[in-house]
């Protein structure tokens, strides 16, 4: 079989869903094909249990703000995350607003971001931390206490049972969400298979990309279930497949790939079983991360809201594993070291020995190392409330580096080829939160003159309304957008 498409996207995730919708609202005309290796859509990283971070926004995220050595606290990234998480809530409001998703079930809730420490030099970052980000629109709604009865007020199950003499600090944001981004992806999913000229296909497997001479691509495909292969010409590649995006993109032959690895971070949670003590509990604590732990398992106290039930986890607890997805093969990591990544993943690994033995030590932990964590955050924790569940799997970049080799990134890159006709994603957090920016940023990427027509500035608008203007310096836009996402979203108006 041999048929022709405009746009091709390669996983069934939030990004591709994403950057669908954008393609479809912004090219109505346009054939676009969609290929899942799994029968379910977003059932890897995007799926709820899967996606360990819901509703990042920098709000309670510690570690989007690091200290410098002059003990100045750098907020750009966090800025940079919340105007994001923003920009989602704006095609999200759009799509609901349009009837083009379903909102039976709310697929985002209210729910308090905190931020938890303890100790004199935690305390003082803290405050320093809550009097930089709150001179902005965007983080003004910041509170932050040293009492133990307002925190009390704030998250009770936190400090029953907590040495009163203990000094804490607490930031709380009231504007917070959390996100269920399975849902979100399924339903952007739904739109797209109802829409002409949009195609759908799971339980399919991309075998190999092509680079033809006349400049479109050539994929061979295998339908998992028939074991029938396929053969799709296309236009254009977006390369979305979370941690099976770095196998991919090496397929594809493009120079631009050479000198990519990826490192992959497993994680685990205890998850309440007990619903007395689910409903004792309603925010997302951050604390601190451990000195050596990558910055996605920080660990926070986490209230999730899943198809209208409430849940309560703790973690993560990082592990590590071969495999590049949770339904992936041991086989990825060692299959993906070639000539030209070799060298970089060996400096990586050796200017990263300290985050290895963090691994490690993860990895061996047993129940009562991992209650002792929990205690940390709710003193009077018992084991038997609290089971263990493993969460998705991430593949953080690395990245080939005249110094060291090689370094190890944490985030996310988006890498083109000459042409601008393929594109791929690689890295994670805070990923899904930020889907929108970084798909805005593939079509800017790829697509330049197209971006600054007529056509596709007002659709942008009437889709993102802040769009090229800056909701961090904008105090004004910053609070009118809020609000109207508010409204559309029906989330409280703090």
């Amino acid at each position: 079989m041999n048929t022709k498409t405009d746009f091709t996207l390669i996983g069934a995730g939030i990004m591709s869903a994403t950057l669908g919708v954008l393609l479809k609202q912004l090219i109505p005309t346009a054939k676009i094909t969609i290929y899942e290796r799994l029968d379910k859509v977003g059932a890897e990283s995007s799926d709820a249990w899967n996606n360990a971070g819901t509703g990042h926004s920098a709000f309670c995220e510690l570690n989007y703000t690091p200290e410098n050595e002059a003990g100045q606290v750098d907020i750009s990234k966090a800025l940079k995350i919340s105007e994001s998480f923003e920009i989602s809530k704006q095609l999200w409001a759009y799509l609901v607003k349009n009837n083009l998703i379903p909102t039976t079930t709310p697929f985002i809730n209210d729910i308090d971001h905190m931020s938890f420490v303890w100790g004199d030099e935690n305390m003082e970052f803290l405050k320093k931390r809550h009097k930089a980000l709150t001179k902005y629109a965007i983080f003004e709604d910041m509170l932050h206490s040293e009492d133990h009865q307002v925190v009390k007020n704030w998250v009770p199950l936190m400090m029953e049972g907590r040495d009163r003499n203990q000094k804490i600090g607490a930031t709380r944001m009231p504007i917070g969400t959390d996100v269920n981004f399975g849902m979100v992806t399924r339903s952007m999913i739904a739109y797209l298979a109802s829409c002409d000229g949009v195609a759908i296909h799971l339980g399919h497997q991309v075998e190999d990309i092509t680079d033809k001479k006349d400049g479109t691509w050539q994929l061979e495909v295998t339908d998992l279930h028939s074991k029938v292969e396929k053969t799709m010409n296309t236009s254009f590649v977006f390369i979305g497949a979370g941690g099976g995006a770095l196998k991919l993109l090496e397929k594809s032959d493009i120079p631009e790939a050479n000198g990519y690895g990826g490192f992959p971070v497993s994680g685990q949670f205890l998850k309440c079983n007990n619903p007395a003590i689910i409903l004792q509990h309603e925010a997302k604590v951050y604390g601190m991360a451990e000195v050596g732990a990558p910055p996605m398992s920080v660990p926070h106290l986490d209230t999730r809201m899943l198809n209208g039930k409430r849940s309560l986890l703790f973690g993560p607890y990082a592990g590590f594993s071969t495999k590049f997805l949770k339904n992936g093969s041991y086989f990825d990591l060692p299959l993906s070291i070639d000539a030209h990544n070799i060298f970089p993943m060996l400096g990586a690994g050796f200017h990263n020995i300290t985050l290895t033995k963090y691994l490690i030590e993860q990895v061996v932990q047993s129940p009562k190392e991992r209650l002792q964590a929990l205690e940390k955050y709710y003193p009077t924790a018992k084991i038997e409330d609290w089971e263990l569940i493993t969460a998705g799997q991430r593949v953080q970049i690395i990245k080939k580096d005249a110094e060291q080799g090689g370094v190890l990134k944490f985030g996310t890159e988006i890498v083109t080829n000459k042409n601008k006709t393929l594109a791929a994603l690689l890295g994670a957090s805070p990923g899904a939160s930020t889907a929108v920016s970084i798909m805005l940023s593939v079509l800017q990427e790829c697509f330049p003159e197209k971006l600054k027509s007529t056509t596709w500035q007002k659709k942008l608008e009437a889709m993102i309304p802040s769009i090229g203007r800056s909701l961090i310096t904008d105090a004004s836009l910053c609070r009118h957008t809020r609000q109207y996402t508010t409204e559309v979203l029906k989330l409280e108006d703090h």
